[in-house]
């Protein structure tokens, strides 16, 4: 055997061990606040193994633990046979935003003892709707928002309370005593953007409102129109 074929035949021993699909990984790391960068006790993380041998992806549990008072956590993860890549689904709470982490075993082999996970904080956001016009009674209002550039009805559930109007429309009001909120939640030290569409007399009108949500403080917007 040559010297560059025996060079390749080691290479190729060296890294089929470091992606041995056998055995155990020990993992240690921490979760901590995307922005703020403190650690987060009391979060659980969950490990899926991803077999992508066939046309889809199909996901096979390969285990879970969740961060001590300290916000941190050590792990013996059990490998799955034949499969390279996890994804590590860090569960949220009322608080935190879930997140996903996709780590193959070259990664976990070269760091899996210094992990750290990012989540993102959420803070409750109201939107207040007052129609105070006493013309115009077939207008019509829509509202959208945006949170961090993600789509805030895709973000995080959201609940409306009507005053002397029945909307089944979701987020259309049209004409009417309009007294209105819209609760939900958004990410923390980010801008929420807020869109009113507001169609008027055959002419319609944008309103925007761009508000930059605090943590640990009740955000919220109005609109008069």
């Amino acid at each position: 055997m040559n010297c560059n074929k025996l060079i390749a035949f080691v290479f190729s021993i060296l890294l089929s061990g470091c992606n041995n699909t056998v055995g155990t990984i020990e993992l240690k790391g921490k979760v901590i606040d995307e922005n703020t960068k403190t650690a987060i006790p009391n979060i659980s993380v969950m490990i899926e193994a991803l077999d992508q041998s066939n046309d889809k992806t199909t996901t096979i549990y390969a285990g879970d633990f969740t961060t001590d008072s300290s916000g941190r956590f050590a792990y013996t993860l059990e490998k799955v046979k034949n499969i390279s890549l996890y994804n590590f689904f860090i569960e949220g709470n009322p608080a935190y935003d879930p997140s996903n982490q996709l780590l193959g075993l070259s990664d976990l082999n070269s760091y899996g003892k210094f992990l750290t996970f990012e989540i993102n904080r959420i803070v409750d956001f109201t939107m207040n709707i007052n129609r105070k016009s006493q013309t115009a009674y077939r207008d019509t209002l829509i509202v959208s928002w945006e949170t961090n550039g993600v789509d805030g009805k895709t973000l995080y559930p959201f609940k409306i309370e009507n005053y002397r109007i029945n909307s089944e429309n979701g987020l259309f009001w049209t004409g009417g005593d309009v007294k209105s909120k819209i609760e939900t939640k958004v990410y923390a030290d980010k801008n929420t953007i807020v869109h009113w569409e507001l169609f008027r007399n055959g002419r319609h009108t944008d309103i925007i409102d761009t508000i930059f949500c605090k943590r640990n403080t009740a955000n919220s917007v109005f609109l008069n129109y």
